[in-house]
């Protein structure tokens, strides 16, 4: 009896040296993980938290706030990105505001100090013409700053894509011909119809224009398929795949683009994301394509349904 006395005894000390070595180690590591996750939010590194402890729970904790690490460290770079965006924009966009209003107020004092007739139509035309822009580059700017907190505005309803595009195209007539541009239109005679804003889609439209008409070297494809594609391409020597690369950044523009706040294909984008769509750009031999994708959508669930193209 005394020996099975002795051997419980001994069992209980082995269990709480075990116990308190457990709960040492439990300390040690969660005194790791703290003073890691302290570190990495301080330095700027994408080094992860490792324990030395091989507990199971432990290590998911740390599992788990690396995945929430990624995660906050993924915003951070993108909320530096924005910002150097948004410093950048603001230089860009104050260079371009105050050309025109130097020139507006230059041709201004020119024009106190003639009395020719001829030359004040001439002044008050160019007058004109800078005054315009600086209203065109203030305009995007207003729009891009209400579209980017107008998605819950949004009012959806069935639109026929087919009506929305050939709409688009004719309102460009005038700028097309302009640009001597006759486009090869392919649309499909079965109604393409998604659950939309249509307001939204018509802007896409002009933008995604407005950017074929800017590069293109005189032509123009658009295709509309059954699957909710639509692709703008034309041939623009004028670029390169770096460039092409950045059509959708905020503020980027080309040198070649006159008159442009880098807004158009960003505005686009932010619309057709908003719709729940995809838009994307490529270069090759010279061509430049920009797909837009609409896809099938089922309000039921909320799932996004891409169908097969035909």
């Amino acid at each position: 009896m005394e020996l099975y006395l002795w051997f419980v005894i001994v069992f209980l000390a082995l269990l709480v040296i075990a116990m308190a070595i457990k709960i040492y180690l439990l300390k040690k590591t969660a005194k790791e993980i703290a003073d890691a996750f302290t570190d990495r939010l301080k330095a700027d590194t994408n080094t992860l938290i490792d324990i030395s402890c091989n507990d199971r729970y432990m290590r998911n904790l740390a599992n788990v706030i690396n995945i929430q690490l990624r995660k906050l460290r993924k915003e951070w770079h993108r909320f530096q990105r924005g910002n150097m965006e948004f410093k950048d924009a603001i230089t860009n966009i104050s260079h371009d505001l105050r050309t025109p209003l130097t020139a507006i107020f230059g041709y201004l004092d020119l024009l106190e100090q003639e009395k020719t007739e001829d030359a004040v139509k001439r002044y008050i035309e160019i007058i004109r013409n800078r005054a315009e822009m600086l209203r065109q580059l203030t305009e995007e700017l207003f729009r891009y700053s209400v579209i980017l907190t107008a998605e819950s505005n949004m009012e959806k309803e069935s639109v026929t894509i087919n009506s929305v595009l050939e709409e688009s195209i004719a309102a460009f007539y005038t700028d097309l011909n302009e640009r001597s541009i006759t486009p090869n239109i392919q649309i499909p005679e079965e109604k393409v119809i998604r659950t939309l804003d249509r307001s939204a889609l018509a802007r896409v439209f002009s933008n995604l224009l407005n950017n074929a008409i800017k590069y293109s070297d005189g032509d123009l494809d658009i295709t509309l398929l059954e699957t909710g594609k639509i692709i703008f391409t034309n041939t623009a020597s004028g670029l390169n795949e770096v460039q092409v690369g950045k059509l959708f950044d905020r503020f980027y523009t080309v040198e070649a683009a006159r008159k442009s706040t880098g807004l158009g294909l960003a505005i686009a984008k932010t619309l057709i994301e908003q719709m729940n769509g995809t838009i994307s750009a490529e270069y090759e031999n010279n061509r430049l394509s920009i797909c837009v994708f609409l896809p099938l959508q089922d309000l039921t669930k909320g799932d996004i349904k891409e169908p097969d193209e035909k």
